[in-house]
């Protein structure tokens, strides 16, 4: 196989490093290619499994595989991310390079992880190695922005999910819901739940669909099923608690929950942890007022605890407020939607995002990286919250 182009090597190490997703988390998903200087490959490869061989062992190993071993001395690595620097579940990623005696290195990135940042650059510049940064970098970061903004923030990346008609309904006037999306939408969402570490709705919601929240079939992640109830008022006999010894599920709750509340989802099984962060101290009076009346917990404190137990990728599902909670305070980074080929009406139908919105509509928040697939006749839209880039 034969490059057309320097910027190609690396467009494969990204596609590579994207095989990797939900596999990998916590680290980041890393791609890496070597080639000689006719580009022809001489050897490829991916971080397949957290505590595996990173990409650029994984490349190297391929290249002895094809017999192109002797040929490393004169080739160029293309490597999506910053090889590490140092000792983890595997030893440092340029000592391998080191030792293969590879003379270039092209990156896509410098690593956001505090424990790289720059350093394995410089460890392989001081070996003599010419290192080159940032050839396709936007695309570069785009692939890694989950892992970049928890190692930046300490905070999971967010992912918004809804389904709803054309006219923009998640619900008929009387709350009916189901199916508004297809069979092939629900495929898509399984899929993706499949690769989250956790998938969070709001109590109503629970409460009114009595979910499993499972993928279905089972994915590379098991994500861990998080209920927002301010006041663990969860019903026991609901599918989430009592599938709660075989998926694992969190009811984060808030500092005014009544202890005979959590006591009785903690004997029925569940894991329920008590946020100390009271929702008026980062929340605007008007939000704090949606919130009580919604049952949910302070988004940040929520996002914070996530982040605490080293989660990636979170998905909200909703429901509307839930979603409008998040979106008041800018928390959301990513926006999945299936659009049903239906038209509901009703002025008082539920819409997917509610919370207090914004006004004027020069402060909407902007949507890029768009994308577009149709789904049996059902339409998937993706998009990125602009400037949620780490």
């Amino acid at each position: 196989m034969r490059f057309p182009d320097r910027p190609s090597v690396m467009q494969h190490a990204f596609e590579l490093a994207a095989r990797g997703q939900g596999f990998v988390e916590p680290n980041p998903m890393v791609g890496a290619v070597l080639v000689d200087e006719s580009l022809s490959l001489l050897g490829e490869g991916f971080h397949q499994q957290f505590g595996g061989p990173h990409a650029e062992v994984a490349a190297i190993l391929d290249a002895e595989r094809r017999r192109r071993k002797k040929k490393l001395k004169d080739a160029a690595l293309f490597v999506s991310l910053e090889p590490c620097c140092h000792f983890g579940k595997t030893p440092p990623c340029t000592q391998a390079i080191l030792a293969a005696g590879i003379r270039k290195v092209v990156v896509g990135q410098t690593d956001p992880n505090p424990k790289v940042a720059g350093a394995g650059i410089a460890q392989l510049r001081a070996a003599g190695i010419k290192v080159e940064v940032g050839m396709l970098e936007a695309e570069a970061r785009r692939l890694t922005a989950p892992f970049a903004k928890r190692m930046t923030t300490g905070l999971p990346w967010v992912i918004a999910k809804w389904a709803m008609s054309w006219d923009g309904k998640i619900a008929t006037v009387s709350g009916d819901s189901k199916w508004i999306s297809n069979e092939a939408s629900r495929a898509v969402v399984h899929q993706l739940r499949g690769r989250m570490d956790a998938i969070v709705v709001g109590a109503e919601t629970a409460r009114r669909d009595d979910p499993l929240l499972t993928a279905r079939p089972a994915g590379p992640r098991v994500a861990t099923r998080v209920v927002l109830d301010s006041i663990a008022s969860f019903r026991t006999d609901s599918q989430l608690v009592r599938t709660a010894n075989e998926t694992p599920l969190l009811i984060l709750t808030g500092p005014d929950a009544p202890t005979e509340n959590v006591a009785r989802l903690r004997a029925a099984g569940v894991e329920v942890c008590v946020l100390g962060v009271e929702a008026d101290q980062t929340t605007a009076p008007a939000t704090v007022n949606d919130l009580k009346k919604i049952r949910l917990v302070e988004p940040l404190a929520v996002l914070a605890e996530l982040g605490r137990r080293g989660m990636t990728n979170i998905l909200i599902e909703g429901g509307a407020m839930i979603l409008g909670a998040f979106a008041d305070l800018d928390l959301i980074d990513e926006v999945q939607v299936f659009i049903g080929s239906k038209l509901i009406g009703g002025q008082t139908a539920p819409g997917p995002v509610g919370g207090q919105g914004c006004d004027p509509l020069a402060k909407a928040r902007l949507l890029d990286d768009l994308r577009v697939e149709t789904l049996d006749g059902d339409a998937h839209l993706s998009g990125r919250v602009s400037g949620h880039v780490w």
